[in-house]
């Protein structure tokens, strides 16, 4: 490990990280992969870095989003940002935890916060006339239409069935980074931002919570930028982004520079719902000032903040 002494890095963990590898969402596979999660993670603040970690929620949304669906006739639905501050403190305590026990098990002492987090998006954002990503499990149309009777919208997707769908509205400012920031100056390793944030619009002085999810990858760059982070890590789950992935030429992309992903998005390679958030989160570090971005899988997290690993995006 050479991550020079007190330099930031944010790491996004993916929701493979969250959940068993088959994507069991149950409480035991989401401890035992939270457990595995932070190994690395543990590695690198052992070797210096100040460390901020988000992480995914979609699993465990989706399971708050059925218990809503299914409970609909006996208790009113929550709204969604209610189930992303939720998932936010579960996930953030079960971090916490582990994290406490694998410094521990490598003789370092360094305390650890969970920041509930919001994330301010534009209340006119095209995302919110148009809701197009996809939350929760299938469901019957009878199950869909009981959805729609609290408000919700619902998309049919043929023979698999019908699916919530929500607003992605762009992330304009993680508004408790400083409170990050703060924390990271006592010397805390600080988990923020999970699942995106919190999504709020301005209203009455304030802030007001919005039926929407953010994508984790974009608020992840947009906390390491208000943090000044030198290196953003997303961690997901192959070792690196590829072109012509699937395919017998799929080949993957080691050493790269922002020019050149985007070329390789513009040419179609990076599939929307996936790595293309991914690549385009670590770009957008880079181009805005940051010294790196990487995108590996989560057992080379350390070498990839060092450049050795995974895909490497410089300048």
């Amino acid at each position: 490990m050479t991550t020079a002494n007190g330099e930031r890095v944010v790491i996004a963990l993916g929701g493979n990280a969250m959940t068993g590898p088959d994507g069991d969402a149950t409480p035991d596979a989401q401890l035992c992969a939270v457990e595995a999660a932070v190994g690395p993670v543990a590695d690198l603040v052992a070797g210096g870095a100040q460390v901020v970690l988000t992480h995914g929620n979609g699993p465990q949304v989706g399971n708050l989003l059925i218990k809503n669906q299914l409970a609909a006739h006996v208790v009113p639905p929550v709204p969604l940002d209610w189930c992303g501050a939720q998932t936010q403190a579960t996930i953030g305590v079960l971090l916490l935890n582990a994290l406490d026990r694998a410094l521990a098990a490598r003789g370092v002492n360094r305390p650890v916060a969970v920041v509930a987090t919001r994330t301010l998006v534009d209340a006119a954002d095209p995302g919110f006339d148009a809701p197009a990503k996809p939350v929760g499990r299938y469901f019957s149309a009878h199950e869909a239409e009981r959805g729609r009777a609290h408000g919700e919208v619902w998309r049919s997707f043929g023979d698999r069935g019908w699916r919530r769908v929500v607003a992605s509205p762009e992330p304009q400012e993680i508004i408790d980074a400083p409170a990050v920031d703060a924390l990271l100056a006592a010397g805390f390793i600080v988990v923020a931002a999970g699942g995106g944030g919190v999504p709020v619009v301005r209203a009455d002085g304030g802030f007001r919570g919005v039926e929407a999810v953010i994508d984790k990858d974009l608020a992840a760059q947009l906390l390491a930028r208000h943090v000044s982070a030198t290196t953003m890590v997303i961690a997901t789950n192959v070792e690196y982004a590829m072109t012509g992935y699937g395919t017998p030429d799929q080949r993957p992309i080691r050493r790269t520079t922002p020019a050149r992903l985007r070329a390789y998005a513009a040419e179609g390679e990076f599939a929307g719902g996936s790595m293309g958030p991914k690549v385009e989160a670590a770009v957008r570090f880079v181009e805005t000032g940051g010294k790196r971005a990487a995108i590996t899988s989560l057992e080379h997290i350390g070498d990839a903040a060092d450049g050795k690993a995974g895909t490497v995006i410089e300048l």
